[in-house]
């Protein structure tokens, strides 16, 4: 029987830090602190957690020596929760290698504890937040002629929170309006996918959005244009944020850089990495999971006199190649055994497109009273220029939401 084929499709984080206020609400998320220790998820979670970690930056590796001098920027979450999704439908060497690449060693968790892992993970991450909206969400779209399994619809619901919707896949573009509008309306990404096979039966949706507002805006009428160092040869003009307050940072002496913490309300924040001149490719092949934590963990506070570009960037990636280099190929082939979804082994992935988009903006509703209140720091402060190429990690909890290198600001 001839192969049907599945997209995939991974929609990441949206909207960082936009110039709109958030009424209501004031102060931090103290719920995103606390975990139920006693819930039997949770040592599952505490299990995925660093095998995400682990994957995103291998995942960050290979991207980046496939993307040259181009800015680089993905959800490494986006992509582990959408796979262990499909490895609920995948058996034998399909789901052995499905587990591998993400960074899953069988002999120290098994299938179960995978998936209630993710469990545990998205109830945290859709949990209703003070000034942070936050939420991670998936969708399969099937041909009305196809026939989930039923342990895999409840499997699917119980531990991905996944919403299945039929559609008519003999209209192309029908199903890709359906899809686009569903994606649009969870998202504000639009026409996220184009040119549908006419022989797809289904279309994997996962999305990640994520609007935070920073703790300590910057004041926009601080913000002017300035230079950005692209190399040795390319400079560009950037409008860049200024801020001159207490931020918690660290200098990492052994790899010539300097890290910077911007928190946002609610519980996410993000580091910035600034290399030394000439010193990136040493910090791009250094960072990893116990680079990151060292790094949160040796942060101190200080005034500091920040300089960091406003700036919007996009990606749009094919990841099946850069996975197939990841030992995850036969999903991608007629050999694919999905039949854990269908109960047919006739099906297999055909594409696997994960789009992202950040914005970082000053954020300044809040910005008069911020700057009032840190007046008070006299201590003269470190100045640290965001002028070159830097490396962005956005995280919530333990849990890497985003990973960005930013070559070129100018570029969206």
């Amino acid at each position: 029987m001839s192969n049907f084929y599945l997209c995939l499709l991974l929609l990441g984080i949206c909207g960082f830090a936009y110039n709109h206020h958030v009424p209501g609400h004031h102060g931090e998320d103290a719920d995103h602190h606390h975990h139920p220790t006693e819930a039997p998820d949770y040592l599952s979670y505490q299990k995925i957690s660093r095998s995400n970690a682990n994957f995103a930056f291998k995942f960050f590796h290979q991207i980046v020596s496939e993307a040259g001098d181009e800015n680089v920027f993905f959800s490494p979450l986006s992509l582990s929760t959408a796979f262990a999704f499909l490895s609920l439908g995948a058996k034998s060497t399909t789901l052995n290698q499905i587990l591998t690449g993400l960074g899953f060693n069988e002999t120290e968790i098994s299938e179960q504890e995978i998936h209630d892992g993710f469990r545990y993970l998205l109830q945290m991450l859709n949990r209703p937040k003070a000034e942070l909206e936050l939420n991670i969400g998936n969708a399969l779209f099937t041909h009305d002629q196809v026939h989930l399994l039923e342990k895999f619809v409840k499997d699917a619901k119980h531990c991905y929170q996944a919403e299945i919707f039929p559609a008519n896949f003999t209209n192309p573009s029908e199903v890709e309006k359906q899809i686009n509008s569903y994606i649009e309306n969870k998202t504000h990404i639009k026409d996220a996918i184009k040119g549908l096979r006419p022989d797809s039966v289904m279309v994997l949706v996962n999305q990640v959005f994520l609007k935070a507002y920073w703790q300590n805006p910057f004041n926009s009428q601080a913000t002017r244009e300035a230079h950005f160092f692209v190399d040795k040869k390319t400079m560009v003009k950037v409008p860049m944020m200024h801020k001159d307050a207490y931020f918690k940072t660290y200098r990492d002496a052994d790899l010539s850089c300097e890290v910077v913490e911007l928190p946002y309300k609610g519980g996410a924040s993000a580091l910035f990495i600034l290399p030394d001149q000439g010193k990136l490719k040493h910090v791009e092949q250094a960072l990893g999971k116990d680079l990151l934590f060292k790094w949160k963990n040796s942060l101190h506070g200080g005034r500091v006199e920040l300089f960091l570009p406003r700036f919007s960037i996009s990606g749009s990636y094919d990841v099946k190649n850069t996975l197939q280099k990841m030992g995850i190929t036969d999903v991608f082939e007629d050999r694919a055994d999905l039949s854990g979804m269908t109960g047919k082994p006739n099906l297999k992935v055909s594409k696997a497109i994960h789009k992202t988009y950040l914005n970082v903006h000053e954020n300044d509703t809040e910005a008069a009273v911020a700057t009032l209140l840190e007046m008070i720091q006299t201590s003269r402060p470190i100045v640290i220029r965001f002028n070159r190429p830097f490396l962005q990690v956005i995280t919530f909890d333990n849990d890497v939401l985003l990973l960005g290198e930013v070559q070129d600001p100018t570029k969206n």
